[in-house]
C-alpha cells in the first residue's frame, strides 16, 4: 500500500538510504513497496536488489514534481513502463520544461494524481491518491463516487524525528536559506513515514477500499529484471557470427602488421583470447573500441590505450593499445578469465582538445534516429566532512570564522574553551546524519554507456553544461546491471606531444615520427635523462617523487620504467615495498631474502608485488585460491567489490589455504599485508606499460627537441608544475625567453629559432577581446611602429594598455617603461574607456613626438613585481627580491661535497607534498630551485613542520643536514623560514 517512498536519491529532500528504507519496511512487516524518488531513478536497481534480498516485492516509479509540488506519480507495470517513465522524465529534464498537471498517455505504467477538489477524466491506468489527512474531505468530493479509482497515498520520506530534522536542513541547503526562514511549502510533512498495518487500517476507517486498491496496484506491477545479462550494444554488423568473424579477420590482419610473421606462440595466444572473448560475449565491446580508435586514426588524434585491456594481444593487434603482451609476458588472466563477469577495462586517453569530438562521434554513430542508445555515465557527489559542516553552518546563520573553527576542531580533542555551543553541537550531530548522502549528480571522468536497447530502458537522462546526456546512476550500478562503460578519457600529456610535433614542424621544418617506440627504448639520450631523473615535462615521470625514484634506481630500461610507474603508487610505498624493491634492484645479494615461492612467481620484480596481476598470481599460486577468488580479492582491495561478505569469505580462505599448505604464519601475514597495502593503488602491468610508452614519446621530444617540447607543454596548460617552472626549464635548456611582445607574440607561446615569446594568454588581466583586436589588426595592417601607431589602430582602454606597457610589450620602441607609461597616460588623457577611432588622427595629422619629463631610473625589482602581478611568475630572477642580499648558502650542485654535514641553502619554492606519518602527524617533502636554477629536494619531519611550516610561495632559507640514498641527495631540514622581500617603500 506504500506507493510513494523516497530515498536519499531524492536529492536534498530524502534522508533514508536504500538499506534503511527497506529495513524500515521490513520492521513494519511489509511485503511490497514502491520506490518513487523525486524526478530521479538513481536508486532503482540497488533498491530492487535490497528489497528482493529481504523478501519484499519491489515496485519502481517516479515522483514527478515541479520543485516540491507533486504533479503525479508514475509506477512501472513492467520494463516497458519503466522505459515510458524514463523517456517522459528525460524529455523534461533535458529541455528544462516544467511538468504539466496531466501525464501523457502510457500503456505500461500507472499514474497516480494527488487528491484535489478539481475533477477530470481519468484514463484506464490513472488513479487518484488520497492521503490519510485528506479523508475528512473525501465524502464531499465528486471523486467519492469513483471508489475503484481511489488509492491510499501514504508518502514515506522519514524514519523518525532525527531524519525529519535532517530533511529540513537539506531543504535549507537546496534553497540556500536559513533554517528560520524555510517556508513550510518547501518541506515535507512529519507524517511521511511507515505505519503498522493496524494503525493504517484505523486511520482509514470506513475507507478500507483505499488500502485494497493500493495493494492491488503494487501486485500488478511486475518489474522483472535479469541483472547478469550483458546489456551493451551487440550485433554491430548484424549478427553475433558476423561480428566475431570480422573481429577475427581484423585481429590477424593487425597481427601481420605488428609482427611481420606469426609464430606458434603468437597464434596460440590470439586463438586463446578470441575464444575467451567470444565465450564471454565481449565481441562487440572489442569492436566498438576498435571503431573508436579507427576514427581517432582517421582524424590524426593521438591516443593511448591502457587499463587491463592492455594485457590483450587482440587489443594490441587492433591498435587499441601499443603494448605487446608477448614482449612483456603480460598475465592473460588479469585481462580476462572464465570467472570474470565484466569485460576488461580499455581506458582510451585522448588529448583534452580532441575528446569532445570523439564523444560526439560516438553519440552520432551509436544513437538511432528514433531512439537514444548512448549517454555519459554519472557519479554521485556526496556530502563530505568539511562540506557538511560548512553547509550546516550557513543554515544556522553562523559567521564564517565560527564555521571554520567548527571544521578545525571537529575531529580533535577539545578543552573546555573549545567546546561547541548549542548550535555547534547540533551541527556536529546532524553532520553525522547527512554525511555520505548523495548531494547531486556529476559527470564520470570518461565513462560512456552504449546500450543495445534504448538507454531509457535503464535510466532517465539529463543534460549537464557539458552538452551530452548523462545517466542517473553511477559505474557500480551500471556494472551490476550488465551495462559496461567505455572509458573515453583526456589527458594533457597527449596534447603536449601533438603540439610539440606541430611546433617542431613550424620552427625546424622537420617531420618527427613519434611512433618509433622500439628505437626510443634504445636511445642513449633518453637513457641518460632517465638515469639522472631529468624528466620535467615528460608524461607521468616528472613529479619530484618520480624523478627521485628514477635517480635511485638508475633506471634506463623500458621494463624498469614500467615497474617504476606502478611502484610510485601510494600503496607500494606505504607497504615499505618500494624501498625493498630499490634495495633488491641495486643489490643482487639482497634478492636472496625473497620467499622462494614469491621469487618464482615474480622473478622480474625480485619477488615483490608491483602490479595488480601480482595479487592474482600470489593469491592463486601462494595461497591456492581459484582464479575467480583471486580476482574477487583484487577487486575487493581496489574498492570495486560489490559484496563485503564475498570478500571476507575469500580472505578467510586465503589464510586457511596457507595454513593447509604449511606456509609460515608470519610470512603469510606479511604477504597479506603487502596485498592489503597496495592492491587498491597499484596498476595492471599493461596499464603501466602503456604509460611508459607515452613517457618514452615525451622523453624523446624532451631529449632531442627540448625547446619545442617545453613550448608544447606550456601551450597545453598542463603538467605537474606551474607554468613558471616549464619556462624555467626552457631557459635552462638555452632558450631566450621573452616577455609578451606586441609585434612578436601570439595568443599562445611561440618559438622562433631559440627565442621564445610568451603568449598573451598568460597575462592575467588582459581580456580576450583585447587580444583578438591586437592580433587581427596586426595581421591586417602590419606590425605596430610605436605606441602612438598602436593606439591609433586598436580600440583599447587605459587599463588594458597599461597592462601591456607594464609587461614590456612596447620595448621595441627603445623607450623605458616609465617613459612609455607616461606616454600612454598622456595620449589617452587618463581616460578609462575605449578611445580608438578618433585616435587614428594621430597617424595622419603629424602627431608630434612626445617629450617625457625626467623620470626616475627603472628598478629591476619593480620589473619583477610587475611580472608577478601580470604573469603570476617572474621572468627575471626572483632571488633579486630578497631584502637581505648578504644571506647566501651552498649551491645544489655542491651538496655531494657536504654529505652528512649541516648546511644552509637559499631556495625558491617549487612544490610541497603533504603526507602523514604512521602516527597521523603531518610531514612534508619540499622541492626548490637555487640561484643557479638547479633542483633541491628536502625532507621535513613533523617537529620541523610544526616549528617552521611552509608559508606559501617565496624564497626560503633552508637549514639542515645533507643526506644521500642510492646516489640521490636531499636535505633533512631542521629549519625552513620564508625570507623577507624588498618593499618599494623601504
Amino acid at each position: 500500500m506504500y506507493l510513494n517512498c523516497h530515498s536519499y536519491f531524492s536529492f536534498k529532500y530524502g534522508t533514508l538510504s536504500l538499506e534503511a528504507l527497506v529495513a524500515e519496511a521490513k520492521k513494519h512487516k511489509l511485503d511490497a513497496l514502491a520506490l518513487t524518488d523525486i524526478n530521479s531513478v538513481s536508486g532503482i536497481f540497488p533498491f530492487i536488489r535490497e528489497a528482493q534480498k529481504n523478501g519484499i516485492h519491489p515496485v519502481v516509479g517516479i515522483d514527478f514534481r515541479n520543485g516540491t509540488i507533486r504533479q503525479y506519480i508514475g509506477l512501472a507495470k513492467n520494463q516497458e513502463g519503466f522505459y515510458e517513465l524514463n523517456l517522459h522524465l528525460s524529455h523534461h529534464l533535458i529541455h528544462k520544461q516544467p511538468f504539466t498537471g496531466k501525464a501523457p498517455s502510457m500503456d505500461h505504467a500507472f499514474i497516480i494524481y494527488p487528491f484535489s477538489d478539481t475533477t477530470f477524466p481519468l484514463r484506464d491506468n490513472e488513479y487518484i491518491g488520497v492521503q490519510p489527512s485528506q479523508l475528512n474531505k473525501l465524502p464531499y468530493s465528486a471523486w467519492a463516487r469513483q471508489k475503484d479509482r481511489l488509492v491510499l497515498l501514504q508518502p514515506v520520506t522519514f524514519a523518525n524525528k532525527t531524519t525529519f530534522n535532517a530533511h529540513r536542513l537539506l531543504r535549507c541547503m537546496d534553497q540556500n536559506t536559513l533554517l528560520s526562514k524555510l517556508p513550510v511549502t518547501e518541506q515535507g510533512d512529519p507524517t511521511e513515514r511507515f505505519y503498522d498495518y493496524a494503525d493504517t487500517v484505523a486511520r482509514c476507517e470506513n475507507h478500507s477500499y483505499l488500502i485494497y486498491n493500493a495493494q492491488k496496484l503494487l501486485e500488478e506491477c511486475q518489474f522483472s529484471f535479469y541483472f547478469h545479462a550483458v546489456k551493451n550494444r551487440r550485433d554491430i554488423l548484424g549478427s553475433d557470427w558476423e561480428d566475431f568473424d570480422y573481429l577475427r579477420q581484423e585481429t590477424f590482419k593487425g597481427a601481420l602488421l605488428r609482427y611481420g610473421r606469426l609464430d606458434e606462440i603468437i597464434e596460440k595466444r590470439i586463438g586463446k583470447e578470441l575464444e575467451m572473448v567470444q565465450q564471454k560475449g565481449f565481441v562487440s565491446y572489442f569492436l566498438i573500441n576498435y571503431d573508436i580508435v579507427n576514427f581517432a586514426q582517421r582524424k590524426n588524434f593521438f591516443y593511448v590505450g591502457r587499463g587491463s585491456g592492455a594485457n590483450s594481444i587482440v587489443a594490441y593487434c587492433l591498435a587499441i593499445t601499443d603494448v605487446d603482451p608477448i614482449e612483456l609476458d603480460l598475465y592473460f588472466e588479469r585481462f580476462i578469465n572464465l570467472y570474470r563477469e565484466n569485460p576488461p577495462d580499455f581506458d582510451l586517453d585522448f588529448s583534452w582538445k580532441d575528446r569532445d569530438e570523439l564523444t560526439r562521434y560516438i553519440f552520432t554513430k551509436y544513437n538511432r534516429p528514433d531512439n537514444e542508445h548512448v549517454c555519459l555515465l554519472a557519479t554521485f557527489n556526496t556530502f563530505q566532512y568539511n562540506s557538511v559542516l560548512r553547509e550546516l553552518g550557513k543554515v544556522f546563520g553562523l559567521p564564517k570564522s565560527e564555521i571554520e573553527s567548527l571544521i578545525y576542531y571537529g575531529d580533535k580533542p577539545k578543552n573546555k574553551q573549545q567546546q561547541p555551543d548549542q548550535y555547534g553541537k547540533l551541527i556536529y550531530r546532524y553532520s553525522q546524519v547527512i554525511r555520505d548522502m548523495p548531494s547531486h549528480l556529476s559527470i564520470h571522468a570518461g565513462g560512456v554507456l552504449i546500450a543495445h536497447k534504448p538507454i531509457h530502458y535503464y535510466t532517465a537522462t539529463e543534460l549537464p553544461p557539458k552538452g551530452f546526456p548523462i545517466s542517473q546512476f553511477d559505474m557500480h550500478v551500471a556494472e551490476d546491471i550488465g551495462l559496461h562503460k567505455f572509458d573515453i578519457l583526456s589527458q594533457r600529456g597527449l596534447g603536449h606531444i601533438k603540439s610539440s610535433l606541430e611546433i617542431i614542424r613550424q620552427n625546424q621544418g622537420k617531420e618527427v615520427d613519434i611512433h618509433q617506440v622500439a628505437a626510443f627504448k634504445k636511445d642513449p639520450k633518453i637513457k641518460q635523462h632517465l638515469r639522472e631523473g631529468r624528466t620535467i615535462g615528460a608524461f607521468y615521470v616528472e613529479s619530484p617523487a618520480m624523478r627521485m625514484l628514477l635517480a635511485k634506481l638508475k633506471a634506463d630500461e623500458y621494463l624498469e620504467l614500467v615497474a617504476a610507474s606502478s611502484i610510485i603508487r601510494p600503496g607500494v610505498a606505504r607497504s615499505g615495498m618500494m624501498r625493498e624493491y630499490i634495495l633488491r634492484h641495486v643489490d643482487p645479494d639482497r634478492r636472496k631474502v625473497a620467499h622462494p615461492v614469491l621469487q618464482g612467481i615474480m622473478p622480474e620484480t625480485y619477488g615483490i608485488m608491483v602490479y595488480q596481476e601480482d595479487v592474482i598470481k600470489v593469491a592463486h599460486y601462494f595461497a591456492g585460491l581459484s582464479l575467480s577468488e583471486a580476482d574477487v580479492l583484487r577487486r575487493g582491495m581496489s574498492g570495486k567489490s560489490r559484496s563485503k561478505d564475498e570478500f571476507q569469505r575469500v580472505k578467510d580462505r586465503f589464510f586457511a589455504n596457507c595454513l593447509e599448505k604449511g606456509r609460515d604464519v608470519q610470512i603469510t601475514g606479511e604477504v597479506w599485508h603487502q596485498i592489503e597495502s597496495f592492491a587498491g593503488y597499484s596498476f595492471a602491468k599493461g596499464h603501466s606499460a602503456s604509460f611508459a610508452v607515452e613517457s618514452y614519446q615525451s622523453l624523446f621530444l624532451k631529449a632531442h627537441y627540448p625547446l619545442e617540447f617545453m613550448v608544447g607543454v606550456i601551450n597545453n596548460f598542463g603538467g605537474f608544475y606551474h607554468t613558471e617552472f616549464y619556462v624555467h626549464e626552457l631557459r635552462m635548456n638555452g632558450a631566450d625567453v621573452q616577455a609578451p611582445h606586441i609585434n612578436e607574440s601570439e595568443n599562445l607561446t611561440c618559438i622562433r629559432g631559440k627565442t621564445v615569446y610568451l603568449g598573451f594568454v598568460h597575462m592575467k588581466f588582459l581580456q580576450k577581446e583585447t587580444v583578438v583586436k591586437i592580433l587581427q589588426e596586426r595581421q591586417q595592417g602590419g606590425v605596430y611602429t610605436s605606441l602612438v601607431d598602436f593606439v591609433s589602430r586598436v580600440d583599447i582602454s587605459l587599463e588594458q594598455l597599461l597592462i601591456l606597457v607594464r609587461i614590456g610589450c612596447f620595448r621595441f620602441t627603445g623607450k623605458t617603461k616609465q617613459e612609455t607609461l607616461w606616454e600612454a597616460h598622456f595620449i589617452l588623457h587618463r581616460k578609462k574607456t575605449p578611445v580608438g577611432g578618433s585616435q587614428r588622427l594621430f597617424a595622419h595629422a603629424g602627431f608630434r613626438e612626445l617629450q617625457p619629463p625626467v623620470l626616475e631610473a627603472a628598478d629591476i625589482r619593480q620589473e619583477i613585481i610587475d611580472q608577478l602581478e601580470i604573469l603570476e611568475f617572474p621572468l627575471d630572477s626572483p632571488f633579486l627580491l630578497v631584502r637581505d642580499q648578504q644571506i647566501r648558502g651552498i649551491a645544489a650542485r655542491e651538496m655531494a661535497q657536504f654529505l652528512g654535514r649541516r648546511v644552509q641553502l637559499v631556495g625558491y619554492l617549487v612544490t610541497v607534498k603533504y603526507t602523514r606519518t604512521v602516527k597521523g602527524e603531518v610531514m612534508n617533502f619540499g622541492t626548490f630551485i637555487d640561484r643557479e636554477g638547479h633542483w633541491i629536494d628536502t625532507l621535513h619531519f613533523p617537529p620541523v613542520v610544526k616549528k617552521t611550516p611552509f608559508k606559501g610561495r617565496g624564497i626560503y632559507l633552508i637549514k639542515g643536514k645533507v643526506t644521500e640514498e642510492f646516489g640521490f641527495y636531499s636535505v633533512e631540514v631542521s629549519s625552513c623560514e620564508r625570507m623577507a622581500y624588498w618593499n618599494a617603500d623601504d
